[in-house]
C-alpha cells in the first residue's frame, strides 16, 4: 500500500450519493441529505464518506448498522421512540448501533463523517 490508497473524506473526493429513502419514515417535507461515499460499496458490509443535511427529519426503524458520527459543523439530534433525545455539535462524535429505533433530525445545516458497518 501507498500513500495514494489513503482516501481524504470531502465532498470533493466522495461519490455523491442519496441514500434509498424507502428504508425511512419520511417526518418532513424538507429532509434532504447526501452522503459522499469515499469507500465501501455494494459488494461490502461497510461503508463510510462525508455526509451533508438539511433541516429535517425521518425515522429509522430498526437503524440497519452500526454508525460512527463525527459531527463537522451544524447541529443533529437522535430521538428514540419513548422521546429520549440527544443533541450533537460541531466536534460531537457519537456512536448508534444497529438496531436502534428513533428519528434523526437535522436541526441546522450539517456536514459530518461517517463510518456505518452491517453486523
Amino acid at each position: 500500500m501507498k500513500i495514494t490508497d489513503i482516501v481524504r473524506l470531502s465532498p470533493e473526493t466522495g461519490v455523491a450519493t442519496v441514500p434509498p429513502i424507502e428504508d425511512y419514515e419520511v417526518l418532513s417535507a424538507e429532509w434532504k441529505e447526501t452522503e459522499y461515499l469515499a469507500y465501501g460499496g455494494p459488494a461490502r458490509d461497510y461503508s463510510g464518506g462525508y455526509w451533508t443535511g438539511e433541516p429535517g427529519a425521518v425515522r429509522i426503524d430498526p437503524w440497519p448498522y452500526d454508525e460512527i458520527c463525527v459531527i463537522l459543523n451544524g447541529r443533529v439530534a437522535v430521538v428514540d421512540l419513548d422521546g429520549g433525545r440527544a443533541e450533537f455539535g460541531a466536534g460531537d462524535a457519537f456512536f448508534i448501533p444497529q438496531g436502534f429505533a428513533g428519528d434523526w433530525v437535522t436541526v441546522e445545516p450539517t456536514s459530518k463523517i461517517f463510518v456505518a458497518v452491517r453486523r
